[in-house]
């Protein structure tokens, strides 16, 4: 059995893996790259492989960052089942159209600009027709129950505690006459976090495929983040501000719902000063997630069940209200009340909450609040890093307002968590493959996993291949390089963009309206583009 790492491997998105069983190929997951132009480059290389020959999918859940390409595959040729758990199934019904509908919009409005000059136009990654096409080929499965793809193939979900429909998934091979047993962690949640049970623990494996988010870390005061959220809040508003939470659509903005429901509950003062104003969710994407949350209750944890039983829903507190159309959200920019502001995307990269940011990062009285992972590269992370003026749809804002993290609302483990869980396996895994994670982080985090088990670890790279067998495992080439090998001609458009830019702010040069040190910063960010096109150009 090979299996190739396309992605997440050294990274933490675009989590992807290939396998070859006798010529039975089939994929666990098949995720979006984001971050940066280098990482966004790899969503536009053509697959390393026939998408037409991957026989079905297994995707251990829905964040676009395992899911996202499939509609990609899909277009390509695929016409495979795609196995996931009933709420993946459902999540994913919400959450790949709307990647389409980014896709199409961003193409669509560099299109404007390349049609008025007379240039070829581009092409979206897929549209919302491959999304709604490959959503036919879903087939959700429960935890804990077997499927038997033949006589050598079956797999298992367990409840991976990521987010709601998150899945560890259990492959069982034969190959030779020997039966072995892999496992991959998916994206493996928090103990005791809102909502969601605790990650299930795996009796034995065989060779083990770990993620490694939070592989060197630990979440800092998980005890105290429902109080320090609440602290936030009520502090904020007590001062006349907004509080503005850039929050995954799906699993973050819940959680977050649930807390502040959790809190309005009772008659702490914090309650009494959150009850008095509202609360908008900013996006139709969690307004639509947050009821698919309620067609899966089953999946809660007991806390969670026991509010429903008392008859009340713990996502919705009653001065909840929904943001649904562009004018809604345009009005919102223009709401001069201390307010609770939940809006997508979590890493600030695309969506509504760009807006918000734009509007309320310069008014020292308001609150930015990340409860999940910034990557590096992401206006998210530039924020957290303490950058004082960002570059928001082409305008400088400078940052005045509190920037505040609560880390131990990651829907990750942290690297305590992710040993316990190892820990408690009966049987220890023979090898251990660190995916999903950044490369600094999992060579770190591989060097104790190797010491405080003393079993062999290996951090694999974008496009290396390994031989898999219950004897060894045996590494083959490298099937591709870490940079794509072609342009695609949305990268073109960007680098015209930033040109377009440049030529503006010479213009202003000449105005005094920005100083030669701006001019400086950002002619030295194209020829970083220029240089990363040219590796590519290159085949690097």
């Amino acid at each position: 059995m090979k299996i190739t790492f396309i992605g997440g491997a050294q990274s933490v998105t675009g989590s992807c893996y290939l396998f070859d069983l006798e010529g039975k190929k089939f994929l666990v997951d098949c995720g979006m790259f984001q971050g940066g132009l280098t990482e966004e480059l790899l969503n536009y290389e053509a697959f390393p492989f026939n998408p037409s020959e991957i026989e079905f999918v297994i995707l251990s859940h829905a964040h676009i960052d395992h899911s996202g390409r499939i509609p990609k595959l899909y277009k390509d040729g695929f016409r495979g089942v795609i196995y996931t758990t009933d709420a993946t199934m459902d999540l994913c019904s919400i959450m790949l159209p709307d990647s389409a509908h980014i896709q199409e919009s961003e193409i669509e409005w560099k299109n404007r600009k390349r049609k008025r000059e007379g240039k070829e136009l581009l092409v979206p990654l897929y549209t919302l027709e491959d999304a709604e096409n490959v959503l036919k080929h879903f087939r959700g499965v429960k935890y804990g129950q077997k499927i038997q793809i033949d006589k050598n193939l079956s797999f298992v979900f367990k409840d991976a505690g990521h987010m709601l429909g998150s899945a560890i998934v259990e492959l069982y091979i034969k190959e030779n006459g020997k039966e072995y047993k892999l496992v991959f962690s998916g994206d493996l949640g928090n103990r005791n976090v809102p909502i969601l049970k605790d990650p299930t623990i795996i009796d034995d494996c065989d060779y083990l495929f770990i993620e490694s988010t939070y592989g060197n870390r630990l979440h800092v005061d998980v005890e105290n983040k429902s109080k320090k959220l609440i602290n936030i809040i009520s502090t904020t508003i007590s001062n006349g501000g907004k509080v503005i939470i850039p929050s995954f659509a799906v699993g973050r903005t819940q959680e977050i719902l649930y807390e502040i429901a959790k809190e309005i509950s009772t008659d702490s003062e914090e309650a009494k000063i959150i009850r008095n104003v509202e609360i908008f969710v900013d996006s139709p994407l969690a307004t639509s997630a947050t009821a698919i949350y309620k067609k899966h209750i089953d999946y809660f944890d007991t806390e969670a069940a026991m509010f429903i039983k008392n008859g009340i829903y713990p996502l919705e507190p009653p001065n909840l209200r929904f943001i649904k159309s562009v004018d809604e959200s345009k009005w919102l920019n223009e709401y001069d009340k201390s307010c609770i502001i939940i809006s997508s995307s979590g890493m600030c990269e695309a969506g509504r909450i760009k807006h918000h940011l734009k509007h309320n990062l310069w008014n020292e009285k308001n609150t930015v609040l990340f409860v999940g992972y910034q990557a590096p590269n992401t206006l998210g992370r530039r924020l957290l890093d303490g950058q004082k003026k960002v570059k928001i749809f082409g305008e400088e804002v400078e940052v005045r307002a509190k920037i505040e993290y609560i880390e131990a609302y990651s829907g990750h483990a942290d690297k305590s968590g992710l040993f316990s869980w190892i820990e408690q396996m009966n049987q220890k895994p023979k090898k251990i493959f660190v995916v999903h994670g950044e490369k600094e982080v999992q060579l770190e985090f591989a060097k104790e996993l190797q010491n405080r088990f003393n079993t062999d670890v290996i951090v694999p790279a974008r496009g290396e291949m390994y031989e898999i067998a219950p004897e060894y495992v045996a590494q083959s080439e490298r099937l591709f390089s870490e940079l794509p090998s072609f342009i695609n001609l949305s990268v073109l458009a960007q680098i015209e963009d930033i040109e377009y830019e440049l030529d503006r702010l010479k213009e202003g040069i000449k105005n005094s309206a920005i100083s030669p040190e701006r001019l400086f910063a950002l002619n030295s960010n194209l020829e970083e583009l220029r240089y990363l096109l040219s590796l590519a150009l290159n085949d690097y």
